[in-house]
């Protein structure tokens, strides 16, 4: 670990108070030259840091650039590999890469500040803009068949619920079967990619990729996505409060937490917005109206159809539109 990355891990561990270039020395066995060069390089990346003579250096309370120092701090698990990205093609492409390669296993994940070509599910594009929102990509190797993977969709929409809860204070919607909603618009978007072995039909590893819209301004979407996306917060000047560090770690935590077992949350139940709802199913070109009844144990939607008989729906076959919720 280089002497940067050192001292940024202490700073964010001593957010707001103010450190002697003497007592980080110390602590980092090095110069103080060294951490004056530190510093500066770390402020020429953006970090708001505070000094004056004879009081040393702070990283002011408000700051709120990731960094994998930062997000380490709550981590359940603090060994994993961590890759941040300024900009990137697509989280999920670069997890997978270091999946296939050996290079990172369980809980290892990919943060972006901004995707060029994030992905969505049925090959559409998920709109990532820089520093408007986390985008992250997460590797599982879980205990299951391909079947399972509807599951870990179900418990990564459960991780973000509890971790936006939790760190930003704010309820959203989960909507069947890897979105979430705040206000009748999409804040979250969830694609979950596996890899199985040709015999035996189990997953060797799991990629799920998170895409959190925390502030957007709506003429920030491409024109299509106007009147269907939007953020958890209402103005950008709210979204600075949200700790991206602790959020993004918090989201891993409880994905890991979730995945242990596979089986579906109470709360992904208790928060769906879609059963009791008149919805229309789209498949392919094709599309119907039905109305949705429960959630199965197994992840997948019964649904009521036109004719009365009833029937199951599963990850990857449908899309779902629901009236506006009131």
């Amino acid at each position: 670990m280089t002497v940067k990355s050192r001292l940024l891990e202490l700073l964010e561990q001593h957010k707001g108070e103010t450190l002697s270039g003497e007592d980080i020395g110390r602590e980092l066995s090095c110069t103080r030259a060294a951490v004056w060069k530190a510093v500066n390089s770390l402020r020429q990346e953006g970090y708001p840091i505070e000094a004056g003579p004879n009081k040393g250096y702070m990283l002011a309370r408000e700051s709120n650039l990731i960094s994998a120092e930062g997000i380490r701090l709550f981590l359940e698990d603090p060994q994993v590999e961590i890759k941040i990205f300024d900009a990137i093609s697509s989280t999920n492409l670069e997890a997978r890469q270091l999946a296939v390669s050996g290079m990172a296993g369980h809980g290892s994940f990919v943060v972006a500040m901004e995707q060029t070509a994030g992905r969505g599910r049925r090959g559409r594009e998920f709109y990532s803009p820089k520093g408007n929102g986390i985008y992250l990509s997460v590797i599982l190797e879980p205990k299951g068949t391909l079947e399972g993977s509807l599951l870990i969709t179900t418990a990564a929409a459960t991780a973000v619920y509890k971790a936006v809860k939790e760190v930003c204070g704010v309820k959203l919607g989960i909507k069947w079967v890897n979105d979430l909603y705040k206000d009748n618009r999409k804040v979250c978007g969830i694609l979950t990619e596996a890899v199985t072995d040709f015999e035996s039909g189990n997953i060797e590893f799991a990629i799920v990729g998170i895409g959190l819209n925390l502030y957007v301004e709506q003429e920030q979407f491409p024109k299509e996505l106007q009147e269907i996306a939007g953020g958890i917060y209402e103005d950008e000047q709210s979204s600075r409060t949200a700790d991206r560090n602790r959020l993004a770690a918090q989201i891993v935590n409880y994905l890991l937490e979730e995945t242990r077992e596979l089986k579906l949350s109470e709360e992904y139940v208790e928060h769906n917005i879609v059963p009791g709802n008149e919805i229309t199913i789209t498949d392919n070109k094709s599309s119907r109206s039905a109305r949705a009844l429960a959630i199965c144990p197994d992840g997948k939607l019964l649904v009521q159809e036109t004719d009365g008989t009833q029937s199951k729906l599963a990850f990857g076959e449908i899309s779902i539109k629901i009236p506006p919720i009131k």
